[in-house]
């Protein structure tokens, strides 16, 4: 049975599929039978980034395929050794249902209070309905500074939930990598990629431990 991590969230924009697609690209990279379920059949971001990567020959080749719904998705999960799930960008009764069959549950958020404090609230809501709160982490995103990223750890901390170590800075490069298929791991710009694989090391480290 493969491993599943969710990424989920109550809003679009904060990096879930951004961060889907990194991981996904960086497991096929060494050699792991991955599929990233796409959920939001509304927007379908990663399955539009999949046919980009295809038109341009860019390898490895990563599976990405659309979900009506979470039952849909973990029926296709025994022929992979990871299953990455793209949530949809809303609460919903599916972001509890992905939350009760995932190893590993990742929001991502940025620094603002307008995107912490609804996050926070999704995973206060997770957590009644069940979820052990070590399966739920956060992972910074479109982050602006260093001290931004510290007081948004804390924040999340203090709340009561871990925070990926690293996280993503705000740069046109990474949006410009995806803009033609590639992972934000596969920017051209090797401190911008040293930053993106910290990143994604840092959530398969969280979802094996």
């Amino acid at each position: 049975m493969a491993s599943v991590i969710a990424f989920v969230s109550q809003k679009g924009g904060v990096g879930k599929s951004t961060l889907a697609r990194a991981l996904a690209r960086e497991a096929a990279a060494g050699g792991l039978r991955v599929k990233v379920a796409d959920l939001d059949t509304q927007q379908g971001t990663s399955v539009d980034w999949h046919r980009q990567r295809l038109s341009q020959g860019i390898e490895p080749v990563v599976s990405v395929e659309a979900f009506a719904n979470a039952s849909q998705a973990l029926a296709v999960a025994s022929g992979y050794d990871i299953l990455i799930i793209d949530g949809p960008a809303r609460t919903s009764q599916a972001t509890a249902e992905i939350a009760k069959a995932a190893n590993l549950i990742v929001q991502p958020s940025g620094a603002s209070l307008d995107d912490l404090r609804p996050a926070v609230r999704e995973f206060h809501a997770l957590a009644k309905a069940g979820i052990p709160k070590e399966r739920l982490t956060f992972a910074l995103n479109r982050i602006a500074t260093p001290s931004e990223e510290a007081d948004a750890r804390a924040y999340l901390q203090e709340a009561g939930y871990s925070v990926i170590d690293g996280c993503l800075f705000e740069r046109a490069a990474y949006r410009q990598a995806q803009n033609i298929g590639r992972a934000v791991t596969e920017t051209k710009f090797a401190g911008l990629r040293a930053q993106a694989d910290s990143l994604i090391q840092s959530i398969i480290d969280k979802a094996i431990t």
